[in-house]
């Protein structure tokens, strides 16, 4: 069987592209805030064929230089994050440092909307309570094309499988709509995730 053939008559999988000599199948920016679980992610990613790079975030500012347009976003985004009442949770600061950022403690709707630039990219929240519908209407109002999160608390462990099953699913040709589903029908805890697109 020639090397064309061969991909062709295996099980259908993304995978299959990178086997026929692309470097990936897509791309993703992991932004690790607050002491998330970025790097593990990175890891298991780049198993599913995928491109990461992986962005320390420990400032603000940080975290509008890697969104607010100024690179070229991936079209998947990533926020390993710590979440409370519909805002992601940053690193407290010190005080001199605090002085100099665009705005500290969390990012609720109104910086989303005032700092970052998300051109059709589908982001993906780990946060607790980031999924609440204002946080994802102004990731929508950036220009997401999807914003995915939680709605309530899931355990620490479900926030890093979430976005594993998620990129399983869709290097398995899923689409995101229907990775959403099965995701959400695994358990209780992954059922919290939500998938919200701009009409």
């Amino acid at each position: 069987m020639d090397e064309e053939a061969w991909p062709a008559a295996q099980r259908p999988s993304r995978i299959r592209e990178v086997q026929a000599g692309r470097l990936s199948w897509t791309s993703v920016d992991v932004l690790d805030l607050e002491g998330g679980d970025g790097r593990p992610l990175r890891d298991a990613l780049e198993c599913f064929g995928v491109q990461v790079t992986y962005l320390p975030i420990g400032q603000p500012r940080h975290f509008v230089a890697a969104l607010d347009g100024s690179r070229t976003v991936a079209p998947y985004v990533i926020l390993c994050c710590h979440g409370d009442e519909g805002r992601v949770l940053l690193d407290e600061l010190a005080p001199e440092i605090a002085a100099h950022q665009p705005f500290n403690g969390s990012a609720g709707p109104e910086e989303v909307r005032a700092h970052l630039r998300l051109p059709g990219s589908v982001v993906i929240s780990t946060g607790c309570d980031t999924g609440d519908p204002r946080l994802a209407d102004a990731f929508l109002d950036a220009g997401a094309s999807t914003y995915i999160a939680p709605s309530g608390a899931p355990f620490g462990y479900a926030s890093v499988f979430a976005p594993l099953f998620l990129f399983y699913e869709l290097t398995e040709q899923r689409t995101l709509t229907e990775a959403v589903t099965r995701l959400r029908a695994h358990d209780q805890e992954l059922g919290m995730w939500e998938l919200r697109q701009r009409r």
